[in-house]
């Protein structure tokens, strides 16, 4: 099943579904499967859902930007969304896994080294306490319902080169956020952001995304530390 929906879905979406794709789409679903009974990864388990909710639905964000030849940074990225499927669709992205848990970290270097990606970086660190030499050094920052966004473009926008990308996959709650954080976006460097919809292939599923262009650099005292993020969001 989980082949037949992401080759349907795949070509819907205007993607390359070869063989290798698929072998390693499959891989990633068994190996997450097994390693989800003890780490609680996901609480989505099923191969018609992980393919449609996890694979499909981050595979979209190739629809909405370029990823081609980028570097990549997926900031919170857990079981691997949306970083290692941007990954297994275009390979020729650099890609950096950033966690800020140990275990995942670990589940991270085991898939990729499993789906035979030896260029991916999986670095266990807190967003917000990223050394200098991570700052503004990616084309593009990615997030997966990680913080709401006022909180989360402070922790991602800061990796961005100028001309770089934010882009954040939200829920039903995108617009609310995107008020509530349309001051942040200009604190820290970027124009007025985007909200963009999809709908997921061989479903009725809507989902929503935000993205962001960085215009100017990011004042060197951002991010703050993390409590005070939380307690006074931009």
């Amino acid at each position: 099943m989980l082949e037949e929906i992401l080759i349907s879905g795949l070509q819907t979406l205007g993607l390359p579904a070869d063989d290798l794709i698929i072998h390693r789409f499959r891989c990633f679903y068994d190996f997450l499967s097994e390693k989800n009974a003890v780490m609680n990864l996901t609480s989505i388990s099923s191969e018609k859902d992980v393919a449609i909710l996890h694979f499909l639905d981050c595979a979209a964000l190739l629809d909405l930007l370029s990823f081609c030849g980028k570097r990549v940074i997926d900031i919170g990225s857990g079981a691997g969304f949306p970083g290692v499927v941007l990954k297994i669709l275009q390979p020729d992205l650099s890609l950096t896994l950033l966690d800020s848990t140990r275990k995942r970290v670990d589940f991270l270097e085991e898939l990729c080294v499993l789906l035979g990606f030896s260029d991916v970086q999986c670095v266990h660190l807190r967003a917000e306490e990223a050394p200098p030499a991570y700052r503004e050094s990616y084309d593009i920052a990615v997030s997966r319902a990680v913080a709401r966004l006022n909180v989360l473009a402070e922790l991602c926008i800061p990796f961005l080169c100028v001309d770089g990308s934010f882009l954040a996959m939200k829920g039903p709650s995108a617009a609310d956020e995107l008020k509530e954080a349309s001051s942040a976006f200009l604190q820290l460097g970027c124009g007025k952001p985007q909200l963009l919809s999809y709908t997921l292939p061989d479903s009725s599923v809507h989902h929503t995304a935000v993205l962001a262009r960085k215009e100017a650099p990011t004042p060197p005292f951002y991010p703050r530390r993390y409590a005070q993020i939380k307690k006074q969001p931009l």
